[in-house]
Parts: structure tokens; C-alpha cells; sequence
């Protein structure tokens, strides 16, 4: 059974949609981008024959091959696609309640681990103050490059945050980090909480 929902109206326009493409299109992926967190987009692309698939999941239940991205598939449970016509050619429209909410596995890679607890644990505390914090990379498989936006860009107390909040919940919870470190360019200090 697929994690995602295709209404009878969107597997017709999609199978039509498909019919109209070059011959090397042989179905349809699903896949999340940046799933669990405030930025997640569930995408909707044409599959072609020399794409990799390997970390796709093929689910035959419709007109046509879907492919859904193994890492997606808890982001894209109850997920649905529909399609209502109308005089200007109709709308696609995916509802996905599941791809922003935080979510890992067992085996989830230490950028999901740190991305879990950046959203689920400790931006909504920063929230508070307008702030958000956000995972650029993971350096050397222990440092997490990290990032601020909103309020805390340009803060006084950003370094407290940093040291005393952020790393010290990080490093608590996730004992492979060694530490962190901050990309943001605190000299603009428009939208600081604290100046």
C-alpha cells in the first residue's frame, strides 16, 4: 500500500500528463525536500528511465508507476493528491500533514538526528524571540554548522544561546557531536531580539 493518496481525478490527469511525454518517462516520483522541518515541500516529478531509483519504493496501485522515496514515506503518510478542473485547465494540489513534522528512525544519519531536535526541541524555544536556527552541514561527522535567522541574527545574547542552550542540548542528546559552530553574520542586526 502506497504512503500517499492519489484521488481518481488526479490519476487520471497525471496518466494523462504522462502520455504527452517523451518515451523515455516511465512514471512518476514523490519524494519530500527537507522533510520534518518548517521548509518541507512535497514534490511531485516525472520519473525518467535513466534516473536512479534505488532509494525508491515502486507502488503499482495506479494507471501508472509511482515511486516514492524510502526516506519520505513516514513524511508522506496521509498524504493526498487531487486534482479539480475548472475553465482554466484545473489545480494539482498535494495536502501532506505529515512532511513538516519532525520524525526519525533507528537509523536515522546524524544530520536527521541534529535537524530533529533543531525542530522539534529547540526552535520552538527561539521561537519565543522570533529565532530560528537551522543545520547548513555537519563537518568531520562531529561539528554541526549551524545557522540563525529572524530574532536571533545580529543578538547579544546569541553566544549564550549558542554555548549554553543549542550545543549543550545538542551534545546531551546526541554524544557523537563535538561541538558547533556559527555561520550567521551577526553584524546585521535589523530584526535582533536584543541589540
Amino acid at each position: 500500500m502506497a504512503a500517499i493518496e492519489i484521488s481518481k481525478s488526479a490519476e487520471k490527469y497525471l496518466e494523462e500528463l504522462l502520455q504527452k511525454q517523451d518515451s523515455d518517462t516511465v512514471g512518476i516520483k514523490v519524494f519530500v525536500s527537507e522533510p520534518g522541518s518548517p521548509r518541507a515541500e512535497t514534490c511531485i516529478a516525472y520519473c525518467k528511465e535513466d534516473d536512479d531509483l534505488t532509494e525508491y519504493e515502486l507502488f503499482g496501485d495506479y494507471s501508472f508507476s509511482l515511486y516514492q522515496e524510502i526516506k519520505s514515506l513516514t513524511f508522506l503518510e496521509s498524504a493526498v493528491v487531487d486534482y479539480s478542473p475548472d475553465k482554466f485547465g484545473g489545480t494539482l494540489t498535494i495536502k501532506a500533514p505529515n512532511a513538516k513534522v519532525p520524525s526519525i528512525g533507528q537509523d536515522a544519519s546524524l544530520e536527521e538526528r541534529v535537524n530533529y531536535l533543531l525542530y522539534s526541541e529547540i526552535n520552538p524555544s527561539l521561537a519565543a524571540h522570533g529565532g530560528e536556527v537551522s543545520l547548513v552541514e555537519i563537518l568531520n561527522k562531529e561539528t554541526a554548522v549551524l545557522q540563525f535567522g529572524g530574532g536571533c541574527q545580529g543578538c547579544g545574547m546569541v553566544d549564550v544561546t549558542l554555548k549554553d542552550g543549542i550545543e549543550k542540548t545538542l551534545i546531551e542528546e546526541i554524544p557523537e557531536l563535538k561541538g558547533i559552530a556559527d555561520v550567521t553574520d551577526h553584524s546585521y542586526r535589523e530584526n535582533a531580539y536584543y541589540k
